[in-house]
């Protein structure tokens, strides 16, 4: 049997279009958690705890449908049609402590990171990304 196991996202925009997008969700959230863990370290070490309580503060639903307020208007026509595909998607699970609001946007906001990912678009992620973590960290000082 042989497994066709790839670690570096190399889909088309089509092939990454075609996927459904909870599925996008789903490899979003895992890229988005990874993305926001490495910003967390290269600030600095820490104890483990500390660093996860930093990093579900960013990761969390409600902190992804803050962070689409600075993001939707940016978005190219493709991207905020893979939000809004996330967004609309029919899932029949829910964030604990979350609306759900919050817990759509949030897929939402997943889909369109697992789509940048997919398709190799890693700049672009990023700069969503820190868009972002910037939006959340002036609702902290808050």
């Amino acid at each position: 049997m042989e497994e066709n196991l790839t670690f570096v996202p190399d889909k088309t925009e089509a092939e990454a279009m075609a996927y459904s997008p909870l599925v996008l969700a789903f490899l979003g959230d895992a890229a988005y958690e990874l993305a926001i863990r490495t910003m967390i370290v290269s600030r600095g070490n820490g104890r483990p705890n500390d660093l996860n309580r930093r990093s579900s503060r960013l990761v969390r639903a409600h902190a992804q449908s803050l962070a689409m307020d600075v993001i939707e208007p940016i978005l190219t026509e493709t991207e905020e049609n893979i939000y809004r595909r996330g967004r609309n998607a029919k899932s029949n699970t829910m964030a604990k402590n979350a609306t759900m609001g919050d817990y759509r946007r949030a897929t939402g906001f997943e889909a369109l990171i697992g789509y940048l990912y997919l398709t190799g678009q890693e700049e672009r992620m990023l700069e969503i990304i820190r868009l972002g973590v910037l939006e959340n960290e002036k609702q902290f000082r808050k």
